[in-house]
This record gives structure tokens, C-alpha cells and sequence, in this order.
């Protein structure tokens, strides 16, 4: 049985959780990086890992791995996605992926050039449950698709000087809680919106701090997204169709969802483990390679990358300067 072997750059939190969520023959973690040799040789013994490198590029040029997983700060993302692809690796990506549209385009641009497959490491595009919702919605059996919203709010310190806050990080709502609510939003809407509105307040370091943001598409899709740093909201989707809306709470990682008709009644579905996430991430993209087939939602990514881009330019915030 053929197996896809992976890495990992950049050893912090989700580093660990992602290390952790690997139970298939097929995918196998076979090497970490760090700027610190003594972390990453830590990480790989926590983990049962082969080998641990104190240098990026040595787990780039690693003959034996086929996919890197870059859990790097944002403001790294698409520096480091070059390097893997100059080193003719595929790569996972934390979200946000890239901080702008240009970046995306020159990301996905060498990626194709190289006949590589870039992806973002979103959970939404590989949850059960919207694969299931997403078939149903457009089967019709709701009625027709109205309006999709997300709200997400976080209570994160005070502190210009943590990462949420750090405009040289790549912080702000949108980047890091943000990418989910659009993203979910996206993944349900016929088509990408073509009209957008937004208002912001920004924090004293020149991210922003909390937002809302409405859409319309072309089908008269209507969307909003509402986020907060210094505040803490439910993190809730709802899709709403003409004979039922379907509510989701955490929706990053659901694993069950309410649906409302119109005359009262609930259906409760429930479909996949959120506690399983990463390893629904971990098996596409290794079925992608094994399978050759492009199975990474990368058009969706552009697209709530270009929403993002259009959002922070109305705020007058540019976080690639």
C-alpha cells in the first residue's frame, strides 16, 4: 500500500494537535522543522516522529516527503509556500493561507507552474456534515438558497503586542477567526458574491478589531459576517432556504446541525466527529495525491481571499506593507 509521507514547519500549537491526528497506513508524519533544532527534536520524540531538522530548508529538500504542512505565522505563509514548491513539495497551509490577493496569485501561479498542489488547511471543506448539507441544499430540498451568515467572536487580551494584535504577524479578526466565517459562507453560496459592503473598527496597532461584512452574489444570494476580537460571540452559521433554514453551532469543526421548516418542525442532523477534524484534512489531501486528483477547494480559497482583500482595502488597512 503506497504511502504519502508528510512534514511539518512550524512546531507551535495546532503543530501538536495536527501531529496528533495521524491514524492512517496511508499517511505516515515522517519529519518536523524548526528554527530551533532542540524544539524540533523535542516535538519529533513527543510525537514518534523520524526526523527533526533545525532549518526549514533541510525538511524542504528531504527526498523521502511528499507534502509539507506549514503551521508558520500568517505573515510567513507565502514566503514559505514558495520555498516548498521551489523544492517540489505539494503543501498544506494553515488559513489563512496568504494575507492578499496578489499574494494568492503568485502562490497559486508557481504552484502551477511546478504541477503542484497548494491547499489551505480550512476543516470546513472536509467536514461530513457539509458534504451532506451542502448535497441536500442543492438538491432543492429546502427550496431555493436565500442567505448564508456567520458569526464568530473571540475575548483575546488586550495586548498590542501578542500575535491577534501584531500587524507585523498578520493579526487582526479577519486573518485569523475571520477566514473561517467567510469560508463557511462561500462553501454554501451558488456563487462567489460580486457585491460587497463592510465597516470595521480597527485596534491601536492598525488591525482590525471587530467587522461586519455584507454580500450579495449574482443568484441574489444575500451573506453577512460578523466579527470580534474583544467581544465573544457564538461561533454560529445559518443557512437560510425558502422552506427551511439550517443552524450550526462551532461551526469550524460541526459535526451537527438543527434544520427549522417552515411549519415548526426539527430535523437534528448529525454526521462525522469534530474531535477527527485535522485527520479529515491529513486524508484528503493524501487521497488527492494518491489519486492524482485535485480535491483541495483551492478556487474556493481564492475566493474568500479576494473577499478578505476587497474588506481590509475599504478599511484602509494593507497588511503587506
Amino acid at each position: 500500500m503506497a504511502t504519502i509521507k508528510w512534514g511539518i514547519i512550524g512546531l507551535g500549537d495546532i503543530a501538536q494537535s495536527f501531529a496528533d491526528s495521524f491514524n492512517s497506513e496511508q499517511a505516515e508524519l515522517a519529519a518536523v522543522a524548526s528554527r530551533s533544532l532542540q524544539k524540533a527534536q523535542e516535538f519529533a520524540e513527543r510525537h514518534h516522529v523520524p526526523k527533526a531538522y533545525g532549518h526549514y530548508e533541510a525538511l524542504c529538500f528531504d527526498p523521502e516527503i511528499d507534502i509539507i504542512y506549514l503551521a508558520t505565522p500568517n505573515s510567513h505563509h507565502a514566503e514559505n509556500i514558495k520555498m516548498v514548491l521551489n523544492a517540489g513539495k505539494h503543501v498544506l497551509c494553515e488559513k489563512a493561507m496568504v494575507m492578499s490577493a496578489a499574494e494568492f496569485k503568485e502562490v497559486h501561479e508557481l504552484a502551477k507552474d511546478k504541477n503542484l498542489i497548494i491547499a489551505e488547511a480550512m476543516t470546513i471543506y472536509h467536514m461530513p456534515l457539509y458534504k451532506q448539507l451542502k448535497s441536500r441544499i442543492k438538491s432543492r430540498e429546502f427550496g431555493q438558497l436565500k442567505m448564508v451568515n456567520a458569526m464568530f467572536g473571540s475575548l483575546k487580551e488586550a495586548d498590542p503586542n501578542n500575535r491577534f494584535f501584531n500587524k507585523e504577524l498578520g493579526g487582526g479578526a479577519l486573518l485569523d477567526i475571520g477566514v473561517y466565517a467567510l469560508s463557511f459562507v462561500r462553501f454554501f453560496l451558488s456563487s462567489q458574491p460580486t457585491e460587497l459592503q463592510t465597516m470595521a473598527k480597527l485596534y491601536e496597532t492598525g488591525v482590525d478589531e471587530m467587522s461586519t461584512i455584507q454580500m450579495r452574489n449574482e443568484h441574489n444570494e444575500l451573506s453577512s459576517v460578523s466579527l470580534s476580537f474583544r467581544g465573544k460571540m457564538p461561533k454560529q452559521g445559518v443557512i437560510v432556504c425558502e422552506e427551511a433554514y439550517i443552524t450550526v453551532l462551532d461551526y469550524p469543526r460541526a459535526d451537527k446541525a438543527v434544520i427549522t421548516y417552515a411549519d415548526g418542525r426539527t430535523e437534528i442532523v448529525e454526521d462525522g466527529d469534530s474531535a477527527s477534524a485535522l485527520s479529515y484534512e491529513i486524508d484528503a489531501l493524501t487521497q488527492t495525491l494518491l489519486e492524482v486528483e485535485n480535491l483541495s477547494f483551492i478556487d474556493l480559497t481564492r475566493d474568500v481571499t479576494n473577499l478578505m482583500d476587497q474588506s481590509e482595502k475599504l478599511w484602509g488597512m494593507d497588511l503587506t506593507k
